[in-house]
């Protein structure tokens, strides 16, 4: 489904309290995004992944709906998804007016297509490149290969445009250790430590969930390259936030 230029398919705009990653904690406007052809098997954001999920507002009146939704004190703008690529000119327009506003925007993507996100990134202050392993079901294996590198320039056009950067990758019981590894290995072969501001893994919620052993041998894999990796687990479900 194509979406007009000047019109963008939201899921909804809501403020909570950022539960992931590096900012985990901080007063967040959320706008998801509606859409996402990737479909990881423990999403957990499945009533966004439909094109026709949500509703279809012109740029500008989505404008007046972040404007209505914002809250004082709200440390950041988050878009995510669905997957904020998909309509990434409509992100665009958004980051702008976010911006001129003087917040901060965040951008949490698969980072499936590094041409949109090159496209992207001038407008966005925080990254969260998130990496899919295999297990994740995002893609056949026969277009794993290309994912992977298309995250991978992702990575590196954010580190070189001097965006707050970071990594999050989702692992669950399933996920193998020598993949992950060689992951690991590939992403600091084109990065050096001291690009990103940190690295995340995060377990799998109500689904193959891993084991404290499972997690700790993910773990001792990423240290000996990055120090300051971090196991987080998705935090607004423990305090009811959405």
């Amino acid at each position: 489904m194509l979406i007009k230029q000047d019109t963008i398919q939201l899921s909804e705009i809501f403020t909570s309290i950022e539960g992931e990653g590096v900012f985990v904690g901080t007063k967040t406007l959320f706008v998801r995004m509606a859409g996402c052809h990737l479909k990881c098997r423990w999403c957990d954001t499945n009533y966004a992944l439909p094109m026709l999920s949500g509703n279809r507002y012109s740029v500008d009146y989505a404008k007046q709906l972040i404007a209505e939704h914002l809250q004082p004190f709200t440390y950041k703008v988050n878009f995510t998804g669905g997957e904020p690529l998909v309509q990434y000119e409509g992100v665009i327009e958004l980051a702008k007016f976010v911006r001129d506003r003087g917040l901060r925007t965040y951008l949490e993507s698969a980072c499936y297509d590094s041409a949109r996100f090159a496209k992207l990134v001038p407008y966005i202050d925080i990254c969260k490149v998130e990496f899919k392993m295999s297990d994740s079901e995002v893609v056949g294996i026969n277009r794993y290969d290309d994912l992977l590198q298309n995250e991978i320039m992702c990575l590196k056009t954010s580190v070189d445009a001097r965006k707050i950067s970071y990594i999050k990758v989702v692992v669950t019981k399933s996920t193998n250790s020598g993949e992950f590894a060689g992951l690991v290995d590939n992403i600091f072969r084109e990065i050096e430590p001291s690009d990103i501001c940190g690295f995340i893994i995060q377990p799998s919620s109500g689904l193959d969930e891993p084991s404290i052993y499972d997690l700790m041998r993910f773990y001792d894999i990423v240290y000996p390259f990055y120090t300051e990796v971090r196991i987080i687990p998705q935090s607004h479900k423990q305090i009811g936030a959405r």
